[in-house]
């Protein structure tokens, strides 16, 4: 499995919030831009909770099952495998979706003496802040789930995936 790359995440983001920027523009010339909703930023972050506590319990566990616990729960491959899919997915969307509020939330800046403006620029900017929660959740996840090096097949540290 390919580990997930920061260039990739920040290109998405940063196209995404360019095109988001100049479809704001365009939506304010039309008409009326559509406002922000205050429930993005509580389900990226409830999102990045989920990411979080994935991977601090695969990651205790994987403790308890080297240090030879007794009655120690092992981690699945297929589990970590399936964890690690859903963070990267997670920090994909994330990153599309931080860029598209990003990219409204500066076309709201010029705008910040309407009070209804003002709300949507904050709910944009907490959604931001939130999607790097769930990009730097995802990465900690991809991080846990890694699998030491393996000397038999010749493969160096990171490069063999659960």
């Amino acid at each position: 499995m390919k580990q997930l790359r920061l260039k990739v995440l920040t290109g998405l983001f940063l196209v995404a919030g360019i095109l988001s920027w100049g479809g704001a523009r365009l939506w304010d010339s039309v008409g009326t831009l559509p406002s922000v909703p205050i429930a993005a930023p509580i389900v990226l972050a409830v999102i990045a909770v989920v990411l979080m506590a994935t991977a601090l319990s695969i990651r205790i566990r994987l403790k308890a099952q080297r240090e030879r616990r007794p009655g120690a729960k092992g981690v699945e491959p297929l589990m970590a495998a399936r964890a690690v899919v859903f963070g990267q997915a997670s920090a994909l969307v994330a990153a599309l979706v931080a860029g598209m509020y990003g990219g409204t939330g500066v076309f709201l800046l010029g705008s910040l003496d309407v009070p209804a403006r003002r709300d949507q620029a904050l709910y944009a900017a907490l959604a931001v802040v939130a999607g790097i929660g769930v990009i730097a959740a995802a990465l900690f996840l991809e991080r846990v789930c890694k699998l030491p090096e393996d000397p038999e097949n010749g493969e160096g540290p990171g490069k063999a995936r659960a």
